[in-house]
């Protein structure tokens, strides 16, 4: 699943596109924003503040990053 993806990738920033084709196995339209919505429901599940968030962080024009504890 997407968290599995992110933290399988710490430290990385992962596109939308590489999420996309991991998650679904399809190519990414640049239209479709479930990814985003999935992300903003993820990150309250592990405890990471949305507004400003620590774990999942947002990239932007590049994707989202998944942060290594310290």
């Amino acid at each position: 699943d997407l968290l599995w993806l992110l933290a399988s990738n710490a430290g990385r920033v992962l596109s939308r596109e590489e999420i996309f084709t991991a998650l679904r196995g399809i190519e990414y339209d640049g239209q479709d924003r479930s990814i985003d919505v999935r992300v903003s429901r993820i990150r309250p599940k592990i405890g990471d503040d949305p507004i400003h968030p620590r774990r999942i962080k947002t990239v932007r024009s590049k994707g989202y990053l998944f942060v290594k504890e310290a």
